[in-house]
């Protein structure tokens, strides 16, 4: 005989008839179940109304709701006290296999715990690209020594290698090529003089001494000389001494080649403080503009371009002798005119940006 299966409100209904008076073997004949069946049922139900027992689901269901989620908060504490404070995507996705096999939960639980989207998760990265790339920024950096990541991104670019300078970056951080840099130790802050911008080229120069040696132990000096419109470096005068008559010897040379400039910016040293300096800036009609003492901020272009030039040739090359450091620093004097980028030009040399805007 096939079981006849009762609802809950049906069985409510055969109890009533049997409070009513009925006897159970008739009703249990009447319904086709045992009298243990409808013992147990009278167990679970008995005193119930339709509406009673409505309600008594929905608690159930509530009370089931409610271990569902104190449960699966459970499970959530248990995964994230695993965990420490995860930033990188590829840490992430880690942390939600790891997740996913130890403890079992879904993908998307385990990625709403971690923090990251389903779609990073799955996501697959594509082959490296970039071999040709790294190659030749390594190349790069072990030819120019002091260049950092700005300059090398241009270079690559003139080059046609790259476009977007997070990816130089990126690989320039990859491949460990970071410079050191020494930090400056912080003077107290007073007014500065304010120069005026130079329009032009040859409307002011600037000039200072850089000091260094050769191997023996000799002390030489280098008079450096800088257009503060195109940064170009017209000329490096490398000697053992190097007097206010070899300065005017060097400008008098610089005149037949490109002229002379309006003002030169000068400290206050013997070699530009002297007769020789004064009498042929009066017979050129040049402006010598000495900064005042104790304050070479004021002669910012020739500093700034000082610093670069001990930083990237000065303190990178050992000179065997004197002959040898005018012929590395006359190379280097060349490139920076005609190669390196400058960062003040919008990533031109001295000599596209004299060439570009002024059309010399």
């Amino acid at each position: 005989m096939k079981a006849k299966h009762y609802t809950e409100e049906q069985i409510i209904a055969v109890l009533k008839e049997g409070e009513a008076g009925a006897k159970v073997a008739d009703l249990c004949r009447k319904y086709g179940v045992s009298e243990a069946t409808y013992y147990n049922w009278k167990t679970k139900y008995a005193g119930l109304t339709v509406g009673e027992l409505k309600r008594l689901k929905t608690l159930e269901e509530e009370n089931r709701r409610l271990k569902q989620i104190v449960a699966d908060q459970a499970l959530d504490i248990r995964a994230l006290t695993a965990l420490k404070k995860l930033l990188k995507p590829k840490v992430k996705c880690l942390a939600v296999s790891h997740i996913r096999e130890s403890l079992g939960l879904s993908e998307r639980r385990a990625c709403m715990l971690v923090d990251i989207s389903s779609s990073v998760y799955r996501y697959q990265p594509k082959p490296d690209d970039d071999a040709q790339l790294r190659k030749r920024l390594r190349e790069l950096a072990e030819q120019r020594k002091r260049f950092g990541s700005p300059r090398l991104h241009i270079m690559l670019k003139r080059e046609g290698l790259v476009v977007n300078h997070k990816r130089t970056e990126r690989i320039y951080r990859e491949e460990g090529l970071a410079l050191r840099k020494k930090r400056r130790r912080k003077g107290a802050a007073g007014a500065r003089v304010v120069m005026p911008t130079a329009q032009g080229v040859n409307e002011r120069w600037s000039m200072d001494f850089v000091t260094d040696s050769i191997v023996n132990g000799r002390r030489f000096r280098s008079l450096t000389i800088v257009d503060d419109y195109s940064r170009e470096c017209p000329r490096i005068e490398v000697d053992t001494s190097l007097g206010g008559r070899r300065v005017v010897g060097v400008l008098d040379q610089l005149a037949e080649i490109r002229g002379l400039p309006e003002i030169i910016t000068i400290d206050n040293g013997p070699e530009f403080a002297g007769k020789a300096l004064d009498e042929w800036a009066y017979r050129h009609g040049v402006k010598l503009n000495f900064i005042r003492l104790g304050k070479p901020i004021e002669n910012a272009y020739a500093e700034s371009f000082n610093g670069r030039f001990r930083d990237e040739c000065l303190n990178t090359n050992w000179f065997l002798s004197l002959k040898h450091a005018r012929e590395v620093i006359e190379e280097w004097r060349r490139d920076y005119n005609e190669v390196r980028p400058h960062s003040s030009l919008k990533g031109f040399t001295p000599k596209e940006y004299a060439e570009t805007t002024v059309g010399l």
